[in-house]
């Protein structure tokens, strides 16, 4: 078995690493659904700290902001290095019929998940239908 080098492989590389310590925040995957009277959002966040984790809404937006650390071990010879650090940011527009003062958030194995109440005027609700007693005859 005979290995041989590929100089382009190597720039590859280091193309990537140099756009790698420039490039914008990243973008993290998620779901959304809505599950009842709420929405729901997971966020996948892996190796991230729970602690660097900000959710925030400025007026109808809802933003989601990480940080994960590079790994800087000192003597070691990266052979693949393709897990990302850096900063992550994610921003949702919220709509009139959500309940902005109760979103709530938690963090586990690696996950964001983010509960986001419909507001109760937002709700379906019934009406209820009201008819008018029946009018009598008048003789004349």
């Amino acid at each position: 078995m005979s290995l041989t080098f590929d100089p382009f492989s190597q720039l590859d590389r280091f193309a990537a690493s140099v756009l790698d310590s420039v490039r914008a925040p990243r973008l993290m995957p998620v779901d959304l659904f809505r599950e009842g009277d709420q929405y729901v959002l997971h966020a996948d966040l892996p190796g991230v700290d729970p602690g660097s984790i900000d959710v925030d809404v400025d007026g109808g937006q809802l933003s989601i902001r990480a940080q994960r650390t590079a790994d800087t071990r000192e003597g070691v010879r990266w052979l693949a290095r393709e897990r990302g650090a850096g900063s992550f940011l994610r921003q949702f527009t919220l709509g009139d019929g959500v309940d902005v003062d109760r979103i709530s958030a938690s963090y586990d194995s690696g996950v964001l998940s983010v509960v986001i109440p419909v507001s109760e005027r937002a709700k379906p609700r019934k009406i209820a239908v009201e008819s008018t007693p029946e009018r009598q005859a008048i003789d004349a």
